[in-house]
């Protein structure tokens, strides 16, 4: 973390020292884990071996795999804000559909996981709107104090323009600067421009309390699978393309070649004594069950580190009821951890957005919201509706609702079974005709 005392001036040479150090820390961190995400793994960059041997370089992206699959976990069902004032849940609704802010989530969850952190930006547009974007830590930093706290204190954002030029952006919680970093760290304006949110304008978003990628205690296992596999490979190549020996006969060059095109052997009988002949390939000592007994192990060391679920694994989706439950409850440990840490920042995002002019509820709603998660679970409805069953009587209806993964509303789907279990209303003509069939009935009697 960057940290600096509250009544200390942020300088240009300090502000120079955290450039400096979080460009360090993107060279020698981030850049790895982005890469290692993207494919980029560290097999691919060692020297190369001889022409003559083999030389495959097999990435099996482990990392993208865990990343994906826990994201799709933690919100493969959109994250659900409710309000107690309808005036307030609609301009949440208006917010997000503004901003998109479904796929914002899940990007900046891809984020955190990726590299331990990430953040989100807030400003207005050019048509006063109220706006939210993402930025990976290779891009940005927060500077926080040196309390035990830990306040926000500036944000600070770098870019590079299409001129290679390097550029960035400072906030603290009443402005906004912008400096210039090719040629000398200058600042590009004299003053500090209002951005009139209350507060830093940025949020800090956080994998974990130690910043950590879901995938970074694994990199090492990724790297010896990854080796492995590729020189499995290359003894396949090298049986493919064995030597092939001859013993006890003499060949020319015309008759190798004539072997190598036809791949047929055939030597006259008379060799005169020395009929000893021996014709097969040179091959070396072969380790295959040694080498898969390493790729199962390294395998599932990787998912049991990680702690993501191997989805794609043939026995997994044997699996259903509890004994599903067990085999994903380290993911949703996982996705618990994840989600506290989630829900903080989306509390300080809505505490900075209606803390502006421009929002159109007041400041102090945010504390009515309550963000709602749905771990994406695979569903077997046929159990489902035999549990939501078993409960008449015992539990209320919305607690045998809450059971069903797909009644995503729970009060609504209560106020509609209310609404059909109502008798349906009389139109005028019939209101008159049982009224008065009803009325025939009582003089008659």
């Amino acid at each position: 973390m960057f940290r600096i005392s509250k009544d200390e001036e942020l300088t240009l040479e300090l502000l120079q020292e955290f450039l400096t150090e979080h460009k360090n820390e993107v060279a020698n961190k981030y850049s790895k884990l982005k890469a290692a995400y993207e494919s980029d793994h560290e097999i691919l960059h060692y020297p190369k071996k001889a022409k003559h041997k083999p030389d495959n370089r097999i990435v099996v992206n482990f990392p993208k795999y865990i990343v994906d699959t826990m994201n799709g976990f933690f919100l493969g069902n959109p994250i659900k804000t409710v309000a107690d004032e309808a005036s307030v849940a609609e301009y949440v609704e208006y917010l997000n559909q503004y901003n998109d802010q479904d796929d914002n989530n899940s990007e900046l969850s891809k984020i955190c996981s990726i590299f331990g952190k990430g953040y989100e930006m807030y400003f207005t547009d050019e048509e006063a709107e109220l706006c939210i974007t993402y930025i990976d830590p290779t891009e940005a930093f927060m500077i926080f104090d040196d309390s035990i706290l830990e306040r926000p204190l500036y944000f600070v954002r770098r870019y590079t323009d299409r001129k290679g030029d390097e550029y960035g952006s400072i906030s603290n919680s009443s402005g906004v600067r912008y400096f210039k970093e090719t040629g000398g760290l200058k600042w590009l304006d004299e003053e500090w421009q209002p951005h009139y949110f209350p507060g830093v304008p940025a949020t800090e978003y956080v994998e974990n309390a130690e910043r950590q990628g879901i995938f970074e205690p694994i990199l090492t296992i990724v790297n010896a699978y990854n080796k492995a596999i590729s020189e499995k490979a290359n003894d396949v190549d090298y049986f493919a393309d064995a030597y092939l020996k001859i013993l006890g006969a003499l060949a020319n060059n015309e008759d190798l070649e004539f072997i190598r095109d036809n791949r047929i052997v055939n030597f006259a009988d008379d060799l005169g004594e020395n009929k000893n002949i021996v014709v097969e390939f040179m091959e070396k000592p072969s380790n295959d069950v040694g080498q898969e007994n390493l790729l199962n192990r390294l395998e599932a060391l990787a998912f049991q580190i990680s702690m993501v679920a191997n989805i794609s694994d043939e026995n997994f989706g044997s699996a259903t009821g509890v004994a599903l439950k067990y085999k994903l409850q380290a993911m949703s440990n996982l996705e618990k951890t994840k989600r506290r840490k989630f829900e903080s920042g989306m509390k300080r995002r809505y505490k900075l957005l209606f803390g502006h002019p421009a929002s159109k509820v007041s400041k102090d709603a945010w504390i009515q919201l309550n963000h709602q998660f749905t771990p994406n679970f695979p569903a077997n409805l046929l159990e489902e509706a035999q549990i939501a069953a078993q409960l008449e009587g015992i539990t209320s209806h919305e607690t045998q609702l809450k059971v069903i993964s797909v009644v995503d509303d729970i009060q609504g789907e209560l106020d509609k079974i209310e609404e059909e279990n109502k008798e349906p209303e009389m139109s005028p003509v019939e209101r008159t005709m049982f009224g008065t069939a009803e009325e025939g009935l009582t003089d008659e009697q």
